[in-house]
């Protein structure tokens, strides 16, 4: 049962680290509204996927809190994260779809368990297509699709189970730049549109600056910087200087 008084923020860290060979969270702290969308960013390792893992109830943290929809779901059973889980979903780096299953097949999937009949499936299945404007795809498989269409293809199978929340771990590595561009705009666009609270986990500051109200920056496993994107950018710490200096002279 949500508690807004106790967890007045949709999403939280309360002093969360987790190790395993090594420390990977250290004492991270951070939060995020309804409606808003935060990026996670830093490099290789710092323990971004780890955070967004310890939301869904992947892993759980050894020290810390983790709240999710205003409950603490840190000691959470199964049954309980199954129904979190269907109010915050996850569209993983590799997309996660069914090889053996057309694009309409793999959106549809989500829907198959609700009850619904097949030609209400068809249509939301059409119209969750044409919001991410693939829709032309519905009967192609994702052997035959880039990096960057099977990421669409992932967050309309996300959308099929009409989430709270979803959150994206690096939705734009290694994805052309204008597909890159396309994703932006798609999870900009689902912000505004469907007033989704969004956690997006990148290392990509173009795709930063384009969605995030808010930013946590990791750095060993730290949360160095939680802030606005005009308090990133003014920043003092040096490790922060150094990746925002990086992208700046990144060739075009």
């Amino acid at each position: 049962m949500a508690d807004r008084e106790q967890y007045p923020h949709y999403i939280e860290f309360r002093r969360v680290s987790k190790s395993f060979e090594r420390p990977v969270l250290v004492d991270c702290s951070f939060y995020l509204d309804s409606g808003q969308t935060l990026g996670i960013i830093g490099r290789s390792g710092v323990g971004k996927s780890v955070a967004l893992s310890h939301l869904m109830g992947f892993l759980k943290p050894d020290q810390g809190r983790v709240i999710v929809d205003h409950q603490d779901i840190t000691d959470c059973g199964e049954s309980e994260l199954n129904r979190i889980r269907k109010k915050v979903t996850m569209v993983f780096q590799s997309g996660a779809l069914f090889d053996s299953l057309t694009v309409g097949e793999n959106v549809a999937f989500a829907l198959e368990d609700n009850g619904e009949t097949r030609p209400n499936i068809d249509e939301v299945v059409r119209g969750l297509l044409e919001m991410v404007e693939i829709a032309e795809y519905q009967d192609t498989y994702p052997a035959e699709l880039s990096t960057g269409m099977k990421r669409a293809v992932a967050i309309a199978r996300a959308l099929a189970a009409q989430p709270e929340a979803i959150l994206y771990d690096e939705p734009t590595t290694m994805v052309d730049p204008p597909m890159s561009a396309h994703i932006g705009d798609l999870i900009r666009r689902l912000k505004e549109q469907l007033h989704l609270t969004s956690v997006v986990v990148t290392h990509d500051l173009k795709l930063l600056r384009k969605v995030a109200d808010q930013v946590v920056f990791l750095h060993e496993g730290r949360v160095i910087f939680f802030g606005s994107l005009d308090g990133l950018e003014r920043a003092q710490h040096a490790h922060i200087q150094e990746f925002l200096a990086l992208d700046r002279f990144q060739p075009v």
